[in-house]
């Protein structure tokens, strides 16, 4: 008896949430949706550290990053070969504040070691809204944000950043700047290519990866991220910058993410303990409800994600990536229109594309998740809103 009160409860308060004037925020992609899996996990996830621990500013290592901790480079080589989606292999591992910071130390890296400045910076368009401020926010003299990689043709060195699978979008990406005289670099950001978004087709091996613990497991708030870099002058630059940026990264959260990334590694191939499969059942069927709800109503389009044989799994998978490029059918404000339910998301306009498109968080609580298709359900069509 206690067990069904508790079911209608909890379906009591997701129905009083769906009927409240709550604002649903998926604007910002924090990744809470993978909060159950880790309430599950308990102590096997639990690190504690000693109060005389973890003082020095220094790691114990001889590697370029005088700051990364052993452990966690071990823990990300290790992760990266059980998955089989990079490769570390002749790479130096450069550990930064998630992959936002280490992107800025890449920028810096590679166009202070350019014979020309300022070097262009373009992303093909919807290319991840960040990347703008990244390129503008410093005004500096040694890069300058140039906009759409697709329609570049400015002469000089220039840094393509290319995001696979793409936020917002969801697509597999390559670069696009096609220039004879070879004056371009690529940063390749990796931070959405893991099993449970898109199929593991390939072992990347690129000079300049970036990866983030927060979009792999959801642990945004340990602010992790890493880099995989071929070139030792780059590397060596990276640190420079994190070492002026922020004098390293903190150790505590290197251990915890060292903790973490083990347990994945460790589990990833145990069906009924592992975080990928968990992962990927759960973006699976949102996606299947979100399509469901848009297919029923004639307002709004959605990309259409291909399918392919997944390495990891072993079987051919459909894309899920973490967030929605939800579209109207007409020309309208579509952020505005969605505010109007009380659903916030980031307009289309600050990916470089237009504002009848909106980028939406996936990877919100499932409550949130719930309401916001409830919300979008009720516009059947957009001839009886207002403009």
């Amino acid at each position: 008896m206690g067990s069904a009160k508790s079911k209608k409860s909890d379906s009591d308060s997701k129905n009083n949430k769906c009927l409240s004037d709550e604002v649903i925020n998926l604007d910002q992609g924090d990744p809470t949706a993978f909060q159950e899996y880790w309430m599950k996990m308990k102590d096997r996830c639990t690190v504690v550290i000693p109060g005389w621990d973890h003082m020095s500013y220094f790691s114990d290592t001889t590697d370029v990053c005088w700051f990364l901790e052993p452990e966690l480079a071990k823990a990300i080589k290790a992760l990266h070969g059980a998955v089989g989606n990079a490769a570390t292999e002749e790479h130096y591992i450069v550990v930064g504040t998630g992959s936002s910071q280490l992107c800025q130390a890449a920028l810096f890296a590679l166009s202070s070691l350019s014979d020309a400045n300022p070097v262009s910076i373009v992303a093909a368009v919807p290319y991840y809204s960040t990347y703008v401020d990244e390129g503008s926010y410093l005004r500096s003299e040694l890069y300058k944000w140039e906009g759409d990689a697709r329609t570049f043709d400015k002469k000089g060195p220039y840094i393509e950043l290319v995001t696979s699978p793409n936020n917002p979008d969801g697509t597999m990406r390559e670069p696009v700047v096609k220039r004879s005289d070879h004056g371009g670099k690529v940063i390749h950001d990796f931070a959405y290519y893991w099993p449970h978004y898109t199929p593991i087709t390939r072992r990347q091996d690129h000079d300049l990866m970036l990866f983030t613990f927060s979009k792999i497991t959801g642990h945004a708030g340990s602010r992790i991220g890493w880099a995989l870099v071929k070139d030792i002058e780059v590397a060596k630059k990276m640190v420079q910058y994190l070492t002026i940026n922020s004098i390293g990264v903190s150790k505590e959260s290197q251990t915890r993410a060292t903790t973490i990334l083990n347990e994945l590694t460790k589990t990833c191939r145990t069906q009924s303990e592992s975080f990928f499969e968990y992962g990927y059942e759960k973006m699976k069927s949102r996606w299947e409800r979100l399509r469901e709800v848009v297919e029923s109503g004639d307002a709004f389009t959605l990309p259409n994600h291909s399918q392919a044989f997944c390495n990891f799994f072993g079987k051919t998978i459909s894309t899920s990536p973490a967030f929605a490029w939800l579209g109207c059918k007409e020309e309208r404000d579509l952020g505005s229109l969605l505010k109007g339910k009380k659903v916030l998301t980031r307009g289309g306009d600050r990916f470089g594309s237009d504002k009848k498109y909106v980028r939406v968080s996936m990877l919100s609580r499932d409550d949130d998740f719930d309401v916001f298709l409830h919300r979008l359900a009720t516009i059947k069509n957009l001839k009886c809103i207002e403009p």
